[in-house]
């Protein structure tokens, strides 16, 4: 791989997998997987095709796509086969998905080059500062979040993405109107989500407050989702739609 290549599977992170900048608190552990060929590939091939690069400019996804579609946004999208088969599913919207571990992030790619799909990009970066950043306020018709790593010990709910800050912040970057879609799969963290989402001033829960989603609606089924039904585990989803009164 490239010295300009290596460098971009940094992406910006220290080696002990935390950013230099904008929060002390990661929710997520950089994983050093080795990359397979094809994805290695995808990455020195067709990065210039797919990827976005980190900065501190606000994105135009008119721009980005060279059109006007609506735009979803997915949270850590693992191996990123979901969310290609979303953007498969749904040519009339734009997906740019947030990734922070290279092999998911050229898996992805290569999918997506593999099916001539153009309606998808890549952030490989650390999604809150994506948001805080490079994403204009009202400006996404949905954000995902599907089985993020539910940190189960007590001492590390902290590390937990969602947390008030993190609320605030997508609701500005949220269109009136548009939707924060969440799954996991460990019953304590759906618990957690659905308090704090149903506590948090300016959304409103879809299914009534107090109860999760009863349909998974257009969410595709994750590598994560089929390994833990597998386990025996639940799957609680919840959706929550964006009103037009500000925080």
């Amino acid at each position: 791989m490239s010295k300009l290549k290596a460098e971009r599977n940094r992406t910006e992170l220290s080696p002990d997998g935390t950013s230099s900048k904008h929060r002390n608190i990661k929710s997520f552990v950089l994983r050093q997987g080795r990359l397979t060929l094809a994805q290695q590939h995808a990455l020195e091939h067709h990065w210039k095709d797919y990827g976005i690069e980190f900065s501190e400019q606000v994105l135009s996804f008119k721009q980005l796509f060279d059109n006007d579609h609506e735009t979803f946004l997915e949270i850590g999208f693992g191996n990123g086969e979901s969310l290609l088969q979303q953007a498969k599913n749904q040519p009339q919207y734009n997906f740019v998905g947030i990734e922070v571990h290279g092999p998911g992030v050229g898996h992805l790619i290569h999918l997506a080059n593999k099916e001539n799909l153009r309606n998808i990009k890549v952030i490989r970066h650390d999604a809150v500062e994506v948001l805080a950043h490079q994403v204009a306020d009202a400006s996404l018709k949905q954000v995902q979040l599907f089985f993020p790593d539910p940190w189960h010990k007590k001492r590390h709910h902290k590390r937990r993405i969602i947390q008030p800050d993190f609320i605030t912040l997508l609701h500005k970057k949220l269109k009136p109107g548009g939707l924060f879609h969440m799954a996991t799969d460990w019953q304590h963290y759906a618990e957690q989500m659905l308090k704090q989402m149903d506590d948090a001033e300016g959304f409103h829960n879809t299914s009534g407050s107090g109860h999760y989603s009863a349909t998974k609606a257009a969410r595709c089924e994750t590598k994560f989702e089929r390994r833990g039904l597998k386990l025996g585990h639940g799957v609680w989803d919840l959706i929550y739609e964006k009103g037009h009164a500000a925080i």
